[in-house]
């Protein structure tokens, strides 16, 4: 208790180490790097289509004055929750915030301007988040993490057009859920975000039937997420990150994106009379593997290369070339601007990477974590292989929107 009350009274350094440990700006990192670094970076883009290339998964928050804008929920301000508070701290660090007065605007100029140094970067999908919903239909303010309105990410998107994509958040048992659903597919939104384990979101619910119909009618891609969560509170939603709850909107043929690939944790086998427990990147690969799902279900790899998931997961999915048709990348931002998450040394030990390239890595690091996170997942290779993933996983698949 005394290293978390220290850590929370401003010991600004401490947070940093474990948080957003950077050398300088983005646009000095070209006056920085050694040639190791640089080549690693050239190699990365090589086979990239800079106009497909696609980041399908980046936040954004904020705390501001402006009550219909970005929020959080005041717990991570508060002694009560000492723990979220680090969290919180952890985050504003990672993100480059340094006026907790301006997290809103400050947030968006990092990420634009980590976008904008990176050549040839493509386009970053930024969520919106809906908040936590009750069955009956009624907003539970104090379950709600965070709250991103749709307005926000679609304003910053039209701000920004060549750097992002808005995916819009709408919880499927609010009461005018399907009429939000219709206006934003009238305004072109084609991505839907959700974060079922933090919002309250069962997906095999019957209450999302007419959700997924009005999803299907426009042609929109569901972004869910899979796997047991930690970085967002979520009570006791975990149940609700089970991957085969996800055959509820695939066999009404909406198109499902599993977030994480449900690289990290647990869930209950609902095909086992048992009921065991099994690793949740298992049963996310039973769905991969089933035909019927073929063009509908696709995995994602945000966090398969933090230290918490399974090294395991991210060893199958290198070596199953007949996924990566239906694999895409997303970055997860801000997470792998949190140093303690990417501890490339990890890498090092499993065979993922060599010490050169981790060298190399963390120079990138030190300036663009976005960079970091791309040039990270082009250059892993399968251990015993050498099998990587390619190019096209970090592209926009055909037929998405």
């Amino acid at each position: 208790m005394l290293l978390l009350a220290a850590l929370l009274g401003g010991c600004g350094p401490i947070i940093d180490r474990v948080g957003g440990d950077f050398a300088g700006r983005p646009a000095e990192m070209d006056g920085a790097l050694t040639p190791g670094a640089r080549e690693l970076i050239a190699r990365a883009f090589e086979g990239i289509d800079s106009n497909r290339l696609a980041d399908f998964h980046v936040h954004v928050f904020g705390q501001g004055p402006d009550g219909d804008g970005p929020s959080v929920t005041p717990t991570v301000r508060s002694w009560l929750h000492p723990f979220r508070m680090l969290q919180y701290r952890v985050y504003l660090s990672a993100a480059g915030i340094t006026d907790e007065t301006g997290i809103t605007g400050q947030y968006v100029e990092r990420l634009v301007d980590l976008v904008r140094n990176i050549d040839g970067h493509g386009r970053y999908f930024i969520y919106a988040m809906d908040r936590h919903y009750l069955p009956d239909g009624t907003p539970d303010q104090e379950a709600t993490p965070f709250y991103v309105p749709n307005d926000y990410v679609f304003s910053l998107a039209g701000r920004y057009p060549a750097q992002f994509v808005p995916v819009i958040s709408i919880h499927p048992y609010r009461k005018d859920a399907l009429q939000e659903l219709e206006k934003w597919a009238g305004k072109g939104c084609r991505y839907v975000k959700w974060l079922t384990t933090s919002q309250g979101i069962d997906p095999s619910s019957p209450q999302t039937e007419p959700f997924y119909r009005t999803m299907r009618k426009y042609g929109m891609v569901l972004l869910v997420h899979t796997g047991e969560e930690l970085a967002v509170f979520s009570g006791k939603g975990q149940s609700l990150g089970n991957p085969l709850l996800l055959r509820a909107p695939l066999d009404s043929g909406v198109t499902v994106v599993a977030l994480h690939s449900a690289s990290y944790g647990k869930h209950v086998d609902l095909d086992s009379p048992g009921r065991e427990k099994v690793p949740s990147f298992d049963l996310f690969l039973r769905l991969m593997d089933e035909p019927r799902y073929q063009g509908l279900l696709y995995g994602e790899i945000a966090g398969v290369t933090f230290f918490n998931h399974s090294a395991q997961a991210l060893e199958t999915l290198l070596a199953r070339d007949d996924l990566h048709p239906r694999l895409v990348n997303g970055s997860d931002y801000p997470l792998p601007a949190i140093n303690f998450l990417v501890m490339t040394g990890r890498l090092v030990r499993h065979g993922f990477i060599t010490r050169e390239e981790r060298r190399a890595l963390n120079e990138i690091y030190r300036y663009n974590p976005l960079l970091f996170d791309f040039v990270l997942k082009r250059t892993l290779r399968h251990p015993e292989t050498g099998r990587r993933f390619p190019p096209s996983l970090f592209m926009v698949p055909a037929g998405f929107p």
